[in-house]
């Protein structure tokens, strides 16, 4: 399944190469960029059902995402495990649970993430999930860039496991070639 979703985000344009800030503040050359997959419903099912498939024997009663990057995959997760789906925002510089959605003591989550890079967004909403006495059962993402480099502790499935070269800001080599930065993603800085 790997390649294939490979192919998928070459063929809509979603692998992207050239300078680019990631949501970590790292630098990278290449970046995958989701939704440009998640606008076509039958990807989004596809590599869906790839996640739902693996965890479809765990004990798991609500799927949480962060917002915004993970929602159109957590749902579709949800949808294909029949489960509650519910995601987290940012809000004074923290993920939290909003819009009237609460966990409840002891519930089972399966959090769902676009991207991991570095897991910064995933281990904000394990936080609040355990802030909320809930459990987090298992962690996935349609992308792991990190190359299986980040551990959350419990079961984790990316649908592919890519490595993308990162550079922090004072050592990027792209800086130093004066290629122009960019940034894709939905988070501001």
């Amino acid at each position: 399944m790997q390649e294939e979703i490979i192919e998928i985000f070459k063929k809509t344009g979603a692998l992207l190469e050239g300078h680019f800030l990631l949501t970590s503040g790292k630098h990278s050359n290449k970046y995958f960029q989701c939704a440009k997959v998640l606008q076509y419903p039958e990807y989004n099912e596809k590599i869906g059902a790839e996640i739902a498939n693996h965890f479809r024997d765990f004990e798991i009663d609500t799927v949480v995402s962060p917002a915004i990057g993970g929602i159109v995959a957590g749902q579709e997760v949800a949808r294909k495990l029949g489960k509650r789906f519910i995601f987290t925002e940012r809000e004074n510089g923290r993920m939290t649970l909003r819009r009237g959605f609460e966990l409840r003591n002891g519930e089972k989550v399966l959090i769902v993430e676009d991207v991991i890079t570095t897991g910064g967004s995933v281990f904000e909403v394990i936080e609040e999930v355990k802030r909320n006495n809930a459990v987090v059962v298992g962690v996935s993402s349609i992308v792991d860039r990190s190359n299986g480099k980040v551990n959350f502790q419990v079961p984790q499935f990316s649908a592919a496991v890519l490595f993308a070269e990162t550079f922090e800001p004072e050592d990027c080599p792209l800086c130093k070639q004066g290629i122009p930065l960019v940034k894709p993603g939905s988070r501001k800085f």
